[in-house]
């Protein structure tokens, strides 16, 4: 607060003359005219205004009208402008015990006023910052004063003022006044937490760096090592960080932080005129599949398709993995031209379920699904599915124009909402 002040607060020392004489003259007065010691409650005065002064006067710096950082103060001790604000209320502290010669009443007081500023601040749109750590900071600088006034009156010939009194007093001005403050701290003013938002933004940042840099790597290993990357972007989906990328040679995007390539496809999306043979592409696939995709390549089943004719025709080369004759919720399909250059791919990276004893055999899921539609069944696949959030194993019969689905555990016909997971 204090670091701040003094360059995000015009005029600072031009207020404090003015607050300071504004405070000092009526002690100085009403103290003389009623015979009493006047230097050392004029010093706190004009020190009590220096506080206000430094605090409370508009600045430009500060969070929006009416909030307040709540952020644990866990630099207290170690941050400097804390330790400025600690410094800040020891010394006037320390002056009104010796004035005042009542330790409890005082640190009380000092703390109560430390409440009063920041809520000055967040309420008084003041432009300035209204902070958890300075509460902390200045409640601190008003114990020690007070503690250190406390000591100096019993090391010199200075007897507290009545101690049970004093605690009596200091307990009633904590509780009623630090409650009134903390009431309006609660009704009237916004909690925000600075530094988790800053932890936040930071983190956020290094991971659009990471995943940025991670995904310009699987872009050169797919489009080739010229490739550069023109914009991206990192959006949270279900929980999940979907990263994409705009690159010269085409989109790519994939899942953070899993490293789950999920698709890309190249701006020239034509045939090559090359010469490479089936067997070529497959290598080529092979080799890509097996660095970022190897969960996918180990125990599933590779098959080609051939896209096109003549020397500008293409290969699909698909993976797929079965267990127990259940198709697995993993899909990869890589695009291979005869030049040997990836077109694109699209990947389904999971983990495969577990599932289910299969009890129905194709033979009675053809036989429920001619039961339910009334019509000749003509294709069948055995495969996992997601129904109602569980990984069930299903038949998924052809029959006319429709597809029935069948729980290949209980033999019972899903009619809900289309299975997730095919």
């Amino acid at each position: 607060m204090i670091e701040a002040s003094i360059s995000a607060v015009p005029g600072l020392v031009a207020a404090f003359l003015v607050f300071g004489a504004l405070f000092a003259l009526p002690t100085v007065f009403l103290l003389k005219a009623r015979s009493k010691p006047w230097r050392l409650p004029t010093a706190l005065a004009v020190y009590v205004a220096g506080i206000l002064s430094v605090t409370t006067l508009p600045g430009s710096a500060g969070l929006e009208a009416a909030q307040c950082d709540m952020g644990a103060p866990i630099h207290l001790f170690t941050d400097e402008s804390a330790l400025l604000n600690v410094a800040l209320f020891a010394p006037g502290a320390f002056l009104a015990v010796l004035a005042l010669r009542r330790p409890v009443t005082v640190a009380a007081a000092f703390v109560c006023l430390s409440g009063a500023v920041e809520l000055i601040q967040s309420l008084g749109h003041l432009g300035r910052s209204c902070t958890l750590t300075d509460l902390a900071a200045n409640a601190t600088g008003s114990v020690l004063g007070a503690g250190a006034g406390a000591v100096w009156c019993l090391i010199r010939p200075t007897p507290l003022s009545r101690p049970k009194r004093d605690v009596a007093w200091g307990v009633s001005v904590l509780v009623l006044v630090g409650g009134l403050c903390a009431a309006l701290f609660l009704t009237r003013i916004e909690s925000v937490d600075i530094v988790a938002k800053d932890d936040a933004r930071e983190r956020r940042a290094d991971v659009a760096v990471d995943a940025n840099e991670w995904l310009s790597t699987a872009a050169k290993a797919t489009f080739g090592a010229d490739t550069e990357v023109v914009s991206s972007s990192v959006k949270f989906i279900g929980g999940k960080q979907k990263v994409t990328a705009e690159t010269s040679r085409g989109s790519i995007a994939g899942w953070w932080p899993e490293k789950h390539l999920e698709t890309a496809w190249a701006k020239d999306n034509r045939g090559d005129k090359g010469t490479a043979s089936q067997k070529d592409a497959v290598a080529t696939a092979d080799r890509f599949a097996r660095k970022w995709f190897p969960g996918s390549v180990d125990g599933s089943t590779q098959k080609v398709r051939v896209l096109g004719e003549g020397p500008t025709r293409a290969y699909m080369v698909t993976y797929r993995r079965y267990k127990g004759g259940v198709l697995m919720p993993m899909r990869l399909d890589i695009t291979i031209t005869t030049a040997k250059r990836i077109l694109g791919f699209n990947a389904r990276t999971l983990a495969d379920p577990k599932l289910p004893s299969v009890t129905v055999n194709e033979e009675r899921a053809r036989e429920l699904a001619h039961d339910a539609t009334g019509k000749a069944t003509e294709s069948t696949l055995l495969l996992a599915q997601q129904i109602a959030g569980a990984w069930r194993p299903v038949w998924l019969v052809g029959a006319g124009s429709q597809d029935i689905v069948i729980d290949a555990s209980t033999g019972q016909r899903i009619v809900s909402s289309s299975p997730s997971g095919s």
